[in-house]
């Protein structure tokens, strides 16, 4: 491991809190030191209060931030007075201990202070760096972890045995170091927790956590205990994830997205003794709030399995308790004997925060077998944390979701104009989104965890296939199919209409659809609340001379989704259409051909635009609207169902 301090960078800082925030941030951007808001930091600073009196303060890094983006505001600023005297007490409960921090805070705007505040306030030192080093951890989360690691550092760091964080382990340590000389100390261990540095300069204490990390892996090196997995293919079958995403979804009460890892690592993993070495417990007990204490293991029947599970999880719940109530007894990831893993989440961020964390909780057990055992902490000690009254109060701060929260939708002509809006909205509205579009812009342009943007002419069965089986290994399954892509052919009457123009609309406007309901129908039978919106046209009810390729491809479109309504109403699969008219916010509408067919008619612009019975305009963002809505709650009792979005046509009234 090495440094990425830069002298030039650095420089620029000019503040205590700008030095920490600058390594904060060093330590933040590796992985393997910490992950998704693992770890905390400060710095020990002053302030002149509002009666010009100067008070110690330490900046802790705050509750709800991550170490990688972290700017001054997620530093928590509390008085060193109170933290210190809070540190001499005998007992404090977790609920005082966050209300008397808060109370030492010297900005009642600023986030919760870190639960181990207490801890950074009695390390003598300006500068204190904790992280969650996989190398470290690693070494403590084996057979004898403790002597490992005094053979490792010696008299250098100090060893601090498990205990559960906050008061109970900065009390630990207060009592621990009352003789310590502590200008001695190159940084602590805390048992399958993590590791302490400390300095008056930041860049010391930084540099002394890379020091520290580097000995570990070197030491892992020299003993053998490294991961390097051989290349790996798996088979499983898209319908079997779709199959155990459902039944997940069914066993936790809402939509769930299932995240396949089938890297060449997860599949090594999944091919190892699994019901030994994965299902001690994580690699630190925090992770217990993002994976359970262990995964499930899916064999060929995974409906059994999973019940196993949750039935297992029951016991152990009831075997530590005390006075709290369950959580779902569902799993929070899986692993598919020799297929790789798989991860849940009420959202894509959930579920891929689940993942990394199970990437490297995966390779450190390798790592650990190879140094004499993985051994984790005990179940009582996880219980411990994950009924934490501290940790239960994060999941009830988030515990309302979004609409479409879990939800997974393929949106077709997506790269612009109603299909962009329709993928923005359902987007925006938690849903896991696949955009679909012939124009390779779709994937730069929608590029995120929860929203994925993928090539495909929707005229080729195999590239529709393919755009099907991304959207479920990256997120578990299909709920919503919004069938959207059309194209307007050139105007031409019947006795002059070219073959090339009818074909082409017919295999755009109404066959691509066709695919796309036979390739998507077998998945949304197992989707939550699953539905098609078909994106029609005023053409159907109300065609136009000139347009019989365009009219007649949307009125089989129409045919299309009532016999697709009729034939999977049985499996809760809705089918509605919508048919929209005069959407001028898309880019065919430029200003050149607005106002050129408005001088047609002999209107302005804004009359042409709303030339309807409403007399009002239709956008992109309304059609989106509607779809979102027979997507949902509204139209949770309608099937074959078709509604106009004109503003009101004469011609269709």
């Amino acid at each position: 491991m090495k440094s990425l301090w830069n002298e030039s960078e650095a420089s620029k800082c000019k503040s205590d809190l700008d030095l920490r925030v600058y390594t904060s941030r060093l330590l933040g951007q590796d992985s393997s030191l910490v992950l998704h808001g693992g770890g905390n930091t400060s710095v020990k600073s002053t302030a002149t209060n509002l009666f010009g009196d100067v008070e110690d303060i330490l900046y802790v890094k705050g509750s709800g931030w991550d170490l990688a983006t972290i700017e001054g505001a997620g530093f928590a600023p509390v008085k060193m007075e109170m933290l210190l005297k809070m540190a001499e007490l005998n007992e404090l409960d977790d609920p005082n201990m966050v209300k008397y921090q808060r109370l030492a805070m010297t900005n009642p705007s600023a986030p919760n202070p870190s639960v181990e505040a207490i801890l950074h306030a009695i390390i003598p030192f300006k500068f204190v760096d904790h992280t969650h080093t996989d190398a470290v951890v690693t070494i403590t989360n084996t057979e004898n972890g403790e002597k490992k690691i005094n053979e490792l550092y010696g008299d250098s760091v100090l060893v601090i045995p498990y205990i559960m964080p906050g008061f109970v382990l900065a009390k630990l340590i207060y009592d621990m170091t009352r003789d310590v000389d502590w200008t001695k100390l190159e940084g602590m261990v805390l048992m399958n927790h993590g590791l302490f540095t400390f300095n008056d300069d930041a860049k010391a204490s930084y540099e002394k956590t890379i020091e520290l990390v580097d000995k570990a892996e070197k030491y892992l090196e020299t003993k053998g205990a490294t991961s390097t997995a051989s290349e790996q293919n798996s088979t499983i079958k898209l319908l079997k994830l779709a199959q155990i995403r459902a039944e997940v979804s069914r066993l936790k009460g809402h939509a769930t997205i299932s995240i396949l890892n089938d890297s060449n690592e997860a599949i090594e993993f999944s091919k190892q003794n699994i019901e030994k070495i994965a299902t001690q417990g994580p690699l630190t007990p925090d992770h217990v709030i993002r994976t359970k204490r262990t995964p499930t293991i899916l064999g060929d029947n995974f409906v059994a399995d999973l019940k196993n599970y949750t039935n297992e999880y029951v016991e152990y719940f009831n075997t530590n308790k005390k006075d709290e109530t369950i959580l779902n007894s569902a799993p929070n990831f899986a692993i598919l004997k020799n297929e790789g893993t798989l991860s849940f989440g009420k959202n894509a961020k959930e579920a891929n925060i689940i993942k990394d964390i199970n990437d490297h909780t995966f390779e450190a057990i390798l790592r650990a077998e190879k140094l004499g055992g993985y051994r984790a902490l005990s179940a009582a000690n996880i219980f411990e944390v994950e009924y934490w009254s501290l940790e239960q109060a994060k999941l009830k701060k988030s515990s309302s979701s979004p609409e479409f929260s879990g939800q997974v939708a393929i949106v077709t002509g997506a790269a612009s104009g109603i299909g962009e809006a329709i993928a923005n909205e359902l987007s925006s509205r938690g849903c896991a989104v696949v955009a679909l579009d012939i124009n390779p812009d779709v994937e730069s342009k929608f590029n995120r965890a929860d929203f994925i943007g993928v090539k495909c002419d929707l005229t080729k069965s195999e590239d529709i296939k393919n755009a099907i089986e991304v959207c479920v290994k990256a997120f578990g399954g299909l709920d919503i199919v919004v069938s959207n892509a059309g194209i307007f052919t050139p105007s031409e009457n019947l006795d002059s209409l070219s073959d090339e123009n009818w074909e082409k609309s017919l295999a755009v406007n109404l066959t691509s659809h066709q695919k796309l309901i036979k390739e998507s129908a077998p998945l949304l039978k197992l989707g939550v609340k699953p539905s098609i919106v078909m994106v029609a046209s005023k053409n159907f009810p109300a065609p136009g001379k000139g347009a019989a390729a365009y009219s007649v491809a949307k009125a089989g479109q129409t045919q299309l989704a009532r016999i697709a309504a009729l034939e999977l109403g049985e499996f809760g699969v809705r089918v509605n259409t919508l048919h929209p008219h005069a959407v001028f916010d898309t880019a065919i509408w430029t200003e050149e051909v607005l106002q050129a067919r408005a001088s047609h008619y002999g209107m302005s612009v804004q009359e042409y635009k709303t030339n309807n019975v409403l007399k009002t305009e239709i956008k992109s963002s309304d059609v989106a609207e509607l779809v979102c809505a027979m997507a949902s709650k509204p139209f949770a009792k309608t099937t074959g169902s078709q509604v106009a979005i004109d503003g009101g046509s004469d011609r269709i009234i």
